[in-house]
């Protein structure tokens, strides 16, 4: 069983292969191996010798390193600007709240969550924001996508934009680490384009 894999969700697990020899052929820019799989259903593997799926799927793309080095940034202050507008929003909604004052007597009881839910909540894009991360996401699709005319920019951002899914995508792209990715709508977009 140290050989098993166990799934309880769809997932996307990434990672990177930097190679020192292996490159592909008639190429004289550094390329980097981004290897992929996921399962579209639940899956438990216990013996791998004998395990077969119709819900998994893996592949590798090439992938010039020089442009993810470049997307890892503009996603990161993609990241940093949600951050800033999800402040503001906090900031605005506190304000426009109106003040309580207990009594004595009265207890306010806060229930610990596991996850901050700030995280999770999709967030009202700015114009400026918005524009960013068509930029970001149309790269993201050029990179992916085995279909040349998919590097044709963005008109809609195609997931909700939370905070995590930008933080996923930003890990994804990260050549010194791998990720899973769970996030059921950027999950649909991301093996949309991998077919």
């Amino acid at each position: 069983e140290s050989g098993a894999a166990n799934a309880s969700n769809k997932e996307i697990n990434i990672q990177w292969y930097i190679p020192s020899l292996a490159k592909p052929s008639n190429d004289t820019e550094t390329k980097v191996l981004l290897l992929y799989a996921y399962n579209t259903k639940p899956v438990k593997i216990s013996n791998i010798k004998i395990f077969s799926s119709m819900s998994i799927f893996s592949g590798h793309l090439w992938i010039p390193l020089a442009r993810i080095i470049s997307l890892r940034e503009q996603l990161s202050n993609l990241k940093q600007q949600v951050e800033t507008l999800m402040q503001s929003s906090k900031t605005l909604s506190s304000a426009s709240e109106p003040t309580c004052f207990l009594e004595e007597s009265e207890t306010l009881k806060r229930i610990p969550s596991k996850k901050p839910q700030m995280n999770v909540a999709k967030v009202h894009l700015d114009e400026k924001t918005e524009e960013m991360a068509k930029r970001c996401l149309s790269e993201v699709r050029a990179l992916l996508s085995v279909v040349p005319a998919l590097s044709l920019p963005l008109t809609e951002i195609p997931f909700d934009v939370t905070l995590q899914s930008i933080a996923s995508l930003e890990d994804m792209f990260d050549p010194a680490s791998g990720c899973i990715i769970t996030e059921e709508s950027l999950f649909n977009w991301i093996i949309s384009l991998f077919h």
